[in-house]
């Protein structure tokens, strides 16, 4: 009976969670919608203000919103924080999709869209479902997790194809590197896949390029 009182309380559980989880995915969808176009930007969470890595990502931020681009990130410090900063300061929708976490993450001051959730499942779909584009700029394994799911997405047909852009070809030169020495040289993926993502260092290079595949 006791065996039975617990699988039952188990159960009850998972229903209340599946309402929270259908809550958060509307919260997305009714605050998301008018965004467009946006880019999502992903990387460290752990440089500042004053960094070099701040001021590259305020820059390009602030660049992409002078062209009609609005912002979407992670919603905390760091990279996050630079970019929601750079979207506000030029007048762009800032979007921030804040998650719960244990340590580093804090919602930064630079959003004017603001959201909140639990499950990190439901905030890459919004991540995925609202971006013509994903720039990923130095970063740990959240920023390698973001970059490689909207990869694999698009190498297995999931999702539309979309700019996938990785910044400064210091950092990201020996994990291409390895793709192509590792992976493609042993069958695991093709010439193709290969293509979908795109190296890039100079911002006004990132806009031209992504004013090419978005209409404004």
């Amino acid at each position: 009976m006791e065996k039975q009182y617990v699988i039952d309380d188990i159960a009850l559980k998972d229903t209340w969670r599946l309402f929270h989880i259908m809550a958060e995915f509307v919260e997305g969808f009714e605050n998301l919608s008018d965004i467009h176009p946006a880019v999502s930007i992903f990387g460290s969470s752990r440089c500042k203000e004053g960094d070099l890595l701040y001021t590259r990502t305020y820059n390009l931020s602030r660049l992409l919103a002078k062209n009609g681009f609005n912002i979407i990130t992670g919603g905390g410090g760091g990279v996050m924080e630079a970019a929601n900063r750079g979207a506000a300061d030029e007048g762009a929708k800032s979007v921030g999709i804040n998650i719960e976490l244990p340590f580093e993450q804090k919602p930064n001051p630079y959003t004017n869209v603001k959201l909140h959730f639990r499950y990190f499942f439901v905030r890459k779909v919004m991540f995925i479902k609202y971006a013509v584009a994903y720039i990923v700029l130095p970063g740990g394994f959240g920023t390698l997790d973001e970059c490689f799911e909207a990869i694999t997405l698009i190498q297995t047909k999931k999702i539309k194809p979309f700019p996938v852009i990785l910044v400064d070809s210091s950092y990201w030169s020996r994990v291409v590197a390895w793709i192509k020495e590792e992976l493609l040289t042993n069958g695991m993926v093709t010439k193709e896949d290969t293509n979908i993502f795109k190296v890039m260092d100079e911002p006004e290079e990132i806009v031209e390029y992504l004013k090419k595949f978005v209409i404004l």
